[in-house]
C-alpha cells in the first residue's frame, strides 16, 4: 500500500489480490447470482453516466444562455 502526503492510503491491487477477491465473491454469492449482480451494476453505472451527462449539458446551456440575457437588459 502507498500512503500520500496527507496520510490517505492508496490501495495497490495486484493480480493475486484480484483473484482472491473474485474467489471470495464467488463463494459468497454463488455462480448464479453473479450475472444478476453484474447486470445491476451495469445499469447503475449507465444511469450514473446519463445523469452526469444531463448535469453537464444543463451547466453548458446555462453558461451559453447567460451572456445573451445580459445583452438584452
Amino acid at each position: 500500500m502507498l500512503t500520500t502526503t496527507l496520510g490517505f492510503t492508496i490501495l495497490a491491487l495486484s493480480m493475486e489480490h484480484m483473484i482472491v477477491i473474485l474467489l471470495i465473491v464467488l463463494l459468497l454469492f454463488g455462480g448464479k447470482k453473479i450475472p444478476e449482480l453484474m447486470r445491476g451494476l451495469g445499469k447503475g453505472i449507465r444511469e450514473f453516466k446519463d445523469a452526469k451527462d444531463n448535469v453537464k449539458k444543463e451547466i453548458e446551456n446555462s453558461i451559453n444562455d447567460e451572456p445573451s440575457t445580459k445583452k438584452e437588459n
